[in-house]
């Protein structure tokens, strides 16, 4: 499938990527408030997929994504996905009546997070993106849509190996909570944009190491010559180039296939999760070995790609689960 990003998606995207080289600040300790209430005022980020009937800009899932590759390109911490995840399950699954209540809040960047606790049984505890930082918290359960009530819901954040992906333990109990629709079809929604969420991540992230790479291998001098100059390094640089379009293909199409509810989203969004996930962990390697000891120090963002990709390759199903989801009768997956 050829593809290319419109006039006005090209220009979202110069807008998100130049807001975010101003400020961006990947060692924040939870999310920069300013920097995302910029892209919530000025840009209107987390409204981009909502409806104008919710207070939303009226856009597509796909404009959301493209603004989440930029996010990911600026290996900036952002509680977009988390948003971007809770209201597509509630587009999904709410009653118009709980939409009507909850997506404006979404639009106006408050954080939100989702629970998936379906196939449980009692209180269920998960791990969340942002569920600590929410006051949006939405769970679905095999019962039905809820809407927590973050006061009373017992909630703490974990560590995790990417410190710009924050995790928090969220115990679900639906006796304190309020129903608002339907859990099953709310799930099966946030998985699949989960899915593709993280691979518009992945594929912002891997553009970022490769520019990196590019940057530091015309710096660096060995020998009396730029080390991009060596042909061996030039080649590894173009399998990392190779690998980066690739995830932007899959990416893209899974996106636009998902946006668009074409019959084969769900296929082409685990196709781009796996890729991309084993797509960025190869070309975030390429980066540690390609800068050398610098690689490896708290101050160079060599370790955050690498951190990234590892922790990215498990957020919404491993590449291997991915894998094995598609259908192997499918002639297009061959």
């Amino acid at each position: 499938m050829d593809f290319a990003l419109s006039e006005e998606q090209q220009e979202l995207a110069a807008i998100v990527r130049a807001a975010l080289a101003k400020r961006a600040d990947p060692r924040v300790e939870t999310y920069d408030e300013e920097l995302w209430q910029l892209l919530v005022e000025q840009v209107g980020v987390p409204a981009l997929g909502i409806p104008e009937e919710h207070g939303g800009a009226g856009f597509t899932l796909f404009e959301a994504l493209v603004a989440l590759e930029e996010v990911g390109r600026a290996l900036v911490p952002s509680p977009l996905l988390s948003s971007l995840v809770t209201s597509e399950a509630l587009l999904a699954g709410a009653t118009e009546e709980a939409r009507g209540a909850l997506l404006p809040r979404l639009a106006a960047g408050e954080v939100a997070a989702f629970v998936d606790a379906t196939g449980g049984a009692g209180p269920v505890v998960a791990d969340v993106l942002d569920g600590d930082l929410a006051t949006v918290l939405v769970a679905a359960t095999d019962d039905g849509l809820w809407a927590l009530d973050p006061d009373v819901t017992t909630r703490a954040w974990t560590a995790s190996m990417d410190q710009t992906l924050r995790l928090a333990r969220v115990e679900v109990e639906v006796a304190s909570a309020t129903r608002i629709g339907e859990g099953p079809p709310a799930a099966t929604r946030a998985a699949l944009v989960g899915a593709v969420g993280v691979a518009a991540l992945q594929t912002g992230t891997a553009a970022r190491a490769l520019e990196m790479t590019v940057r530091y291998t015309q710096e660096r001098v060995q020998f009396g010559r730029p080390i991009g100059s060596f042909q061996a390094l030039k080649h590894r640089m173009a399998d990392m180039l190779v690998r980066l379009e690739m995830s932007r293909s899959a990416s893209w199409a899974a996106a636009y296939a998902v946006s668009s509810g074409a019959a084969d989203g769900e296929r082409l969004a685990h196709v781009a999760k796996a890729y991309c996930s084993e797509a960025l962990a190869a070309i975030a390697a390429e980066t540690v070995q390609l800068h050398g000891g610098i690689a490896i120090t708290w101050e160079h963002d060599a370790h955050l790609v690498l951190k990234r990709a590892h922790s990215l390759g498990q957020l919404f199903g491993t590449a291997r689960a991915h894998r094995a989801a598609v259908p192997l009768g499918d002639p297009a997956a061959r």
